[in-house]
């Protein structure tokens, strides 16, 4: 190609090329960077609205409204005292205003926090100043000092000497932007008004509540007043103060491992201005039951507070003495199986709406207490429930009883071929009590079974339950006998 045919083609390029960067093509790189997002930050101060939902697993929701100063454009905002136990993947933040007034660019969560250790690590590689006191000047000597390393103790160079564990007082010009007071959350926000109320969301570990009982029963045992506790444990690392607080009991699916609670100093329980328990208000919520508190409280970080669940005065109580035996009894030659086997103690109770009841009850301990012939209340058991459906019965063992106890004899045992077996039993129940009693013998047993002969007329609780229903005298006793054939292949 001649000189002049490559200058005629340099020009025809120009020609075509010129008008399209005049006219917003593709331009340099340098003048497509955003310019520096302006920086701003949100606290607990600027909280118009704070709400929090437990859940009996250790973890809660946290959603608050914040009025926000952002400004237009691209905005770094620090959004600060949110839960040291965040997850960051469940945070959502929207504008109340306008919903195209706010867009998340990017969210990050810093919790590398300040402390003396971690101060010193960002300064690995700089300088610092180190203060030492001089005895016989009674004054501080200051060194410029090279922060080497911090690993297993801190190495300054200190006047072209390297030196560790010098004895002085460190000083920072300042603390790195990387470093926080405490955790925070970081977006990159591209905002259309200069200022929005907006609304965050997440999920918190650390946040726990569990349902306590104390029940008192009357000096016949058959009539009680229960109240119920709830007991709300706050360690996510910050406080929410004046909050909307909602509790739900079940057993929701996590994809995670469950946290584990941690103990903390328990508050007076909770009253209104009038003294006056306040109780929650229970709803059905999905498959689970949530309970809303009719007025707002503080929920302090590492607080235990206790509030009133329900109250509910002269219930019905059924007092039962129970005796069990075991299936595997039928399978062999036992002979004298158990002397002076103790008797169970449970109390019944119905959750319904007749006898004074009738909330879902979460699972928890119910505790319960008796008066004394002098009027004192004495703890006599405790027991831990599940969740409680209502018009469904509450068991609470008590213990064992002390004045009544059984003997459990096998009189005679033969086998029906390689799987079947006959067998005889002696029951005596003994009463060392001054007045008469009930005690239920409740025997469980296994594969297909016929009662030939019985002392007392057996109940049929199921295919492999049958009891007896037995009154023992007072100072005295009662035998129970009962063939029985039992076929288990």
């Amino acid at each position: 190609m001649s000189v002049s045919q490559r200058f005629h083609q340099a020009a025809f390029i120009a020609a075509f090329s010129f008008p399209l960067a005049a006219c917003g093509g593709n331009k340099p790189a340098q003048s497509q960077r955003e310019l520096p997002a302006t920086e701003q930050s949100s606290s607990a101060s600027q909280r118009e609205k704070v709400a929090i939902t437990v859940y009996n697993q250790n973890f809660g929701l946290v959603r608050e409204i914040r009025s926000v100063q952002l400004g237009k454009g691209r905005v770094s905002l620090e959004y600060q005292d949110v839960s040291a136990h965040i997850q960051p993947e469940t945070v959502h933040i929207r504008s109340l205003d306008r919903a195209d007034a706010l867009s998340v660019l990017e969210q990050n969560y810093r919790y590398d926090l300040l402390s003396p250790e971690k101060l010193l690590e960002k300064y690995v590689g700089k300088t610092i100043k180190v203060y030492r006191y001089n005895e016989e000047t009674g004054t501080e000597e200051a060194f410029n000092a090279e922060v080497l390393s911090v690993e297993q103790g801190t190495v300054l160079k200190i006047n072209g000497e390297v030196t560790y564990n010098f004895p002085g007082r460190f000083a920072f010009p300042e603390v790195p932007k990387n470093l926080m007071a405490k955790p925070t959350l970081v977006w990159l926000l591209k905002s259309g008004l200069p200022r929005q109320r907006v609304e965050v969301s997440y999920l918190s570990g650390n946040l726990n509540w569990v349902a306590d009982y104390v029940l008192t029963v009357n000096d016949k045992d058959t009539a009680g007043d229960l109240t119920g506790w709830v007991s709300l444990t706050n360690n996510s690392g910050t406080s929410y103060e004046q909050a909307e607080l909602k509790l739900v009991a079940g057993d929701v699916q996590r994809v995670r491992a469950a946290m584990d609670s941690s103990v903390m100093q328990l508050k007076s329980a909770e009253k209104d201005g009038r003294g006056e328990r306040q109780q929650f208000q229970e709803e059905g919520f999905f498959e689970y039951h949530l309970y809303t508190l009719g007025r707002p409280t503080d929920l302090l970080d590492k607080e235990k507070k206790q509030v009133t669940l329900l109250e509910a005065a002269g219930i019905g109580v059924e007092k039962k003495l129970v005796f069990f035996g075991a299936q595997h009894f039928y399978r062999g030659k036992y002979g004298q199986v158990m002397q002076n086997q103790k008797v169970g103690v449970y109390l019944d109770i119905e959750n319904s709406e007749k006898n004074q009841m009738g909330m879902p009850l979460p699972a928890g301990i119910v505790r319960v207490y008796k008066a004394d012939k002098s009027g004192a209340k004495q703890f006599i058991g405790e027991d831990r429930i599940d969740h409680t459906p209502r018009d469904e019965e509450l068991r609470i063992k008590m213990g064992e009883a002390f004045d009544v106890v059984g003997d459990r004899k096998q009189m005679e045992w033969r086998t029906l071929g390689g799987c079947a077996s006959e067998s005889s039993w002696e029951i005596e129940l003994r009463n060392h009590k001054d007045e008469g009693i009930r005690v239920d013998v409740v025997e469980p047993i296994a594969g297909d079974w016929e009662i030939l002969e019985e002392s007392h007329r057996h109940v049929k609780e199921d295919s492999k339950t049958f009891r007896f229903d037995v009154s023992v005298p007072a100072r005295g006793k009662t035998t129970v006998t009962y063939r029985v054939r039992v076929r288990w292949c």
